[in-house]
């Protein structure tokens, strides 16, 4: 098994950002005690971890349903913080939201139910991608420089999307399987730049 590949060098950078804002999240946490930011802890533990596993078993396992599972919440997670922080109005009906979604995901992927995984993840996937794109884009108060984040979330939005059409045996416009391949790892830590970059400056503000 080789490791130093250039897919590990930026699955290791992704990692080494994503502990960075999970140090972010977790100092403010310890002062506050706001549930957002357990939230936000959630969903970049889970992508720190993704990215480990990725490491040293290779993108193979992005077949895995249960991969695939636990995966998805990273986009749940972080699209929750951002309901719980900025959108408290609708908190409740999302939360019910992202557990349906969570257990649709994995009922659907570990039982192989093919018809439902195609529907309930692109939906799902789709609505949290949403969420952390615009979210950032119209959230009240925000700090200077909090757009980033909506640009991290799309980009998860636009990789997660694909992902899931490739593992439905269907293609997303140009997102051919060897292309997305190819710009998974270099996605991935493009989008952890900037929601660091957009959560540091909400963090700072």
């Amino acid at each position: 098994m080789n490791l130093f590949t250039l897919d590990n060098l930026f699955l290791l950078l992704t990692g080494l950002v994503a502990i960075y804002l999970l140090w972010r999240f977790y100092t403010r946490w310890s002062k506050g005690k706001a549930l957002y930011d357990v939230y936000y802890i959630m969903g970049f533990l889970v992508l720190l971890v993704s990215g480990l596993l990725l490491i040293f078993l290779g993108l193979g396992i992005l077949a895995s349903p249960y991969v695939l599972t636990v995966a998805s919440l990273i986009p749940l997670g972080i699209s929750m913080g951002l309901v719980e922080q900025y959108y408290p109005k609708y908190k409740r009906a999302f939360k019910w939201f992202a557990l349906v979604g969570f257990l649709a995901i994995a009922l659907t992927s570990i039982l192989q139910i093919d018809i439902g995984r195609k529907i309930s993840v692109p939906l799902f996937h789709g609505v949290a991608g949403l969420v952390i794109f615009l979210g950032p884009f119209f959230a009240k108060k925000a700090a200077k420089g909090f757009w980033w984040v909506g640009i991290g979330g799309l980009l998860i939005g636009l990789g997660g999307i694909a992902l899931a059409f490739i593992a439905s045996g269907a293609q997303l416009l140009f997102f051919s399987p060897s292309f997305v391949m190819l710009i998974l790892t270099p996605l991935l830590l493009l989008m952890t730049l900037a929601f660091t970059w957009g959560f540091v400056k909400d963090i700072k503000g």
